[in-house]
């Protein structure tokens, strides 16, 4: 039986606290940096799964899913702009146990996905300077970016707004390059699906890749400015940017190359552009360099994700409290920020990338149905609740729920060998949240006082 015992509440009574200095542009930053490694480095697998338009077909749906995700996803973060993110939105609509599940779920999609990241991060530098070991070179930037997110969110956020502006800047650089070559012949080659319906479900996983963990910026809600206005304008300009890039991606690269170049490696558009160019051609060395600004934003920006759900989870209660410490100086939170990412180093070691990123998105689509699910018994839970921003009920979370199933069903039967290893996760998170995480959760209405003070 859950108990909730009254606890002292970081961030309150003059403790050190987040800080609100975050602007809608920075929340967009944060959205399309947590997700632009998904342009360069990924998404290609999904060419080897169901051939160019077998990928563009899976794109489909999951854009419907994302669209219509995230614009659910805006009412529940403007309502609950909580640090905590879904695992708030869960447990104020079903209760600890399920508030635990969802920030768990989270925790797995942002602690699972950055070691993949990072192992690129270290193969690029290793690829630009030889004599530099990938995997030091993995270690050396991990452990960078976290100390980087420790100086504070205004100097986060600035490092994260830069590193994405420069990473557009080298797909815009792509995409005028490959345009003039481009031709839709390569894409609709012959066989158009060379894997049939099975093609395009086995695409779905890497076309989610386009936009996997945007929903990371909510948890930045309780350093935004003025969250309840802001985070609509963040996400969904976020959405759109990435959705035009998805796409131009995507057709870009399958019209310029041949694209069974690029479907098992990781630097897919310097190779498709060296096909045009040359491989030691400057657009294609420069394209080159700027991808790793990608694979940084994104390090960068779920480093920033994973520290913020962790300091959330642990101020409630589920986790030891010592991982809600916050350094008064610079109002970061220390241990939330070191701990999971030393988890990711250790998981990047084993070498298991692909376990690891299937591991990590079924945590995100988890996530996302125990999210529209809490949406749904809000609005009739609490209907009088304050939502600054509304989504069209009951039609536009029905279309979510309804794709995120679709998408669920895709990856179930696409990483079939992979699921003993998610169920292993979730065990042992449920076994712990029975065993001590349950013991000391803070008390609903005071762990939802944090937002008083938006409603004055």
């Amino acid at each position: 039986m859950t108990t909730e015992t009254k606890l002292e509440t970081p961030g309150t009574n003059g403790d050190p606290h987040l800080s609100r200095v975050l602007k809608p542009i920075h929340l967009w930053a944060l959205a399309v940096g947590l997700v632009i490694s998904g342009n360069y480095f990924g998404w290609s697998y999904g060419f080897g799964a169901g051939g160019p338009m077998g990928l563009a077909i899976a794109l489909i749906p999951v854009t419907i899913f994302y669209v219509t995700f995230i614009l659910s996803y805006s009412e529940l973060a403007t309502a609950i702009p909580h640090a905590g993110g879904p695992s708030a939105y869960a447990r104020r609509a079903m209760g600890p146990f399920w508030g635990y599940i969802n920030g768990i779920s989270c925790l797995i999609e942002f602690v699972f996905a950055p070691p993949a990241i990072a192992l690129a991060v270290g193969g690029y530098i290793h690829f630009l300077i030889p004599p530099v070991p990938a995997m030091v070179a993995t270690v050396v930037a991990f452990l960078f970016f976290i100390f980087v997110n420790y100086l504070g969110m205004k100097t986060s956020a600035t490092v994260e707004l830069v590193v994405t502006v420069i990473a557009l800047v080298g797909l815009a650089i792509y995409w005028v390059a490959a345009a003039p070559h481009f031709s839709m012949a390569r894409v609709m080659s012959d066989p158009i699906l060379p894997f049939g319906t099975k093609g395009v479900m086995a695409a779905v996983p890497f076309a989610i890749w386009f936009y996997l963990a945007i929903e990371g910026g909510a948890m930045a809600a309780e350093e935004m400015v003025n969250p309840q206005k802001d985070i609509p304008k963040g996400f969904l300009s976020g959405m759109g940017t990435l959705m035009i890039m998805g796409f131009l991606t995507l057709f870009l690269t399958a019209g310029i190359a041949d694209y069974n170049l690029v479907t098992a490696v990781d630097f897919p558009l310097p190779i498709a552009l060296a096909q045009v160019f040359g491989e030691n051609s400057a657009i294609v060395v420069l394209v080159n360099i700027i991808g790793l600004f990608g694979l940084i934003a994104s390090l960068h920006g779920i480093i920033v994700g994973y520290s913020r759900q962790t300091y959330a989870m642990a101020r409630t209660g589920y986790l030891p409290k010592f991982l809600a410490y916050v350094d008064p100086k610079h109002h970061t939170p220390v241990w939330a920020l070191l701990l999971p990412g030393l988890v990711g180093l250790g998981v990047a070691m084993t070498g298991l990338t692909a376990t690891v990123i299937t591991i990590s998105v079924f945590g995100s689509i988890v996530l996302y149905l125990l999210s529209l699910i809490s949406l749904f018994i809000l609005r009739v839970k609490e209907p009088n609740l304050k939502r600054p921003f509304k989504v069209w009920y009951p039609v536009i979370p029905a279309i979510s729920f309804l794709m995120a199933l679709f998408c669920l069903y895709s990856v179930f039967i696409s990483s079939i060998p992979a699921l003993k290893w998610v169920a292993i996760v979730y065990a042992v998170a449920i076994a712990y949240y029975f065993i001590w995480g349950n013991k000391n959760i803070r008390p609903f209405e005071e762990e939802f006082g944090v937002l008083d003070e938006l409603d004055a």
